[in-house]
């Protein structure tokens, strides 16, 4: 027998797919059937003298904090929850496994699963009769786990938590520590980590639980199936804002699915009444540097002029957006001079609205608003910044004066804010839309394309059709650059306010110093 020495509660995660409730708190502090998730786990080992117990969180990691109080509990904070899967959690903790239950803060146990003592190394399984999108455990005659299959249509799937024993611990250990040095694994869970060396470690068992012992959450339709408290009062603030643009009850909103997380937002789809629609939750930081109010108008003027025919309700004070959801869409192919074709279209019939806005978008005014907010939050990390701020004031001195007339633009144009269907246009997110150089709409489509100049002059040459003198060519070649350079400053901003955005970084700041250089040295 082995004495278990310890649990790890891993809390660090997103729980993207538990949208809209995981927006507004962590999952595993959600209170079902009158407890708190991750409580009555704790709880569940302590009356099993399990006291050593170290939970691993990011996400809102400050909501978890009082536990350490409350139940003595050790905490570790795992910067990179955003960016890499929990093998990373067991990194951390990795000096920490020895004989050590595995755990999960959002998991619930009708009865207690946990003992003072183990037999060996195993991961807890129910055995189901129809197919699901789960991992499944094959065993050989001894229950040890031989293979791990991502779907199957019967069998024992992974479910709950998982013992190490000290054996176990001292062969994974490695093979995490490798992992984490290789980011080989970033992005999958642990279990992919075992899956991928079971001939090697130490056995693992199947421990199959009786069905109703075990509940893992994935989704509010799922927990309402097993709270009906739930059904009509979910004490989320988001459903409440939808049951009341929409007059309903909570309990008819349903079948949420979680977006692609945008660079500003988060987003869901959600069914009301057979059609679906997507919320849109504003971003962390986000009203330092926009006006909700501003983008409503913007919202309520696309939706005007047919550029946008989705918007249906927007809250300028909390910032969150209900538009409806579109089916059989695609963004534009950069590769594609018809879709260039298609989106010019649009930007020039934007540009042609006889409307006028109060409140402009100056990207090079911005850039140097967001320096200071970004300051105040410490120094600007990015190799030749005062070389490339240089450049970028060249290229906007140049265009002072120049003739080219403000208009109401989206400011936002890369190509993820665009959908396409067979017959419609549509450019969605008003963000950053205003009164603003035209430029801004062709360098921003220019700039997240990444292409080289004399391709972008092509693309200019098309939007401008017989307009096309040396000096309109260079101004929004200008812009381009000045746009870029707006927005490397919005993602180092961004990075200072807690988000992830190297790969944009990269990006955008490269093309800031590309075409900001060329028009320097011309």
């Amino acid at each position: 027998m082995l004495k278990v020495d310890n649990a790890i509660i891993m809390a660090a995660g997103l729980s993207s797919r538990f949208m809209p409730l995981s927006l507004e708190m962590p999952k595993g502090l959600l209170r079902v059937k009158g407890e708190i998730l991750i409580e009555r786990q704790i709880e569940m080992l302590k009356v099993k003298g399990i006291n050593d117990i170290t939970i691993v969180v990011g996400y809102k990691k400050e909501a978890f904090y009082y536990l350490k109080d409350k139940y003595n509990v050790k905490i570790v904070v795992n910067p990179c929850f955003n960016t890499k899967n929990n093998i990373e959690t067991l990194y951390l903790v990795r000096d920490s496994l020895k004989n050590t239950y595995i755990c999960s803060s959002d998991d619930y146990f009708t009865e207690n699963p946990f003992s003072e003592y183990e037999d060996d190394a195993y991961y807890a399984g129910e055995h189901v009769d129809v197919p699901t999108d789960e991992w499944y455990m094959i065993g050989d005659s001894d229950d040890n786990i031989v293979r791990i299959d991502k779907t199957g249509s019967g069998g024992s799937i992974m479910l709950g938590h998982a013992f190490y024993s000290k054996k176990f611990s001292d062969a994974f250990v490695p093979l995490i520590e490798k992992a984490h040095e290789s980011g080989e694994y970033d992005s999958v869970l642990w279990e992919q980590l075992l899956s991928d060396n079971l001939s090697t470690l130490p056995k693992m068992k199947i421990r199959e639980y009786p069905k109703g012992v075990i509940f893992e959450f994935d989704t509010l339709d799922e927990l309402r199936a097993f709270d009906s408290k739930y059904i009509n009062d979910t004490g989320s603030k988001i459903m409440a804002n939808i049951a009341k643009v929409f007059s309903v009850k909570e309990g008819e909103i349903t079948d949420f699915h979680a977006m692609t997380k945008g660079l500003t937002n988060a987003s869901f789809v959600f069914t009301l009444n057979g059609k679906k629609y997507v919320y849109r939750h504003p971003g962390e930081g986000t009203e330092k540097i926009i006006s909700r109010k501003h983008e409503k108008v913007s919202l309520e003027i696309a939706k005007k002029y047919d550029i946008d025919p989705t918007f249906i309700f927007m809250d300028e004070n909390e910032g969150f957006k209900i538009s409806s959801y579109v089916d059989g869409v695609r963004t534009p192919s950069y590769d594609s001079f018809d879709d260039s074709k298609r989106v010019l279209e649009v930007l020039r019939r934007l540009h042609k609205i006889d409307v006028s806005v109060d409140w402009t978008f100056k990207p090079y005014d911005e850039a140097m608003n967001m320096e200071k907010l970004m300051k105040e939050n410490g120094s600007i990390h990015l190799d030749g910044f005062e070389t490339l701020k240089k450049n970028i004031e060249y290229c906007y001195n140049k265009t002072i004066g120049d003739g080219v007339k403000m208009c109401f633009c989206h400011s936002d144009t890369y190509a993820p804010n665009w959908m396409f269907t067979d017959d419609k246009t549509i450019l969605i997110d008003w963000e950053y839309a205003g009164e603003a150089d035209p430029g801004c709409d062709l360098g921003c489509y220019i700039m997240d394309a990444e292409w080289e100049v004399d391709k972008a002059i092509e693309f200019i040459k098309e939007y401008l059709k017989g307009d096309s003198t040396p000096s309109l060519i260079f101004h929004h070649l200008a812009y381009t650059a000045i746009v870029s350079y707006y927005w490397t400053v919005w993602a180092l901003y961004r990075e200072s306010c807690g988000a992830v955005l190297t790969e944009e970084l990269r990006k955008w700041g490269g093309m800031a110093r590309r075409y900001s250089s060329y028009l320097a040295n011309l």
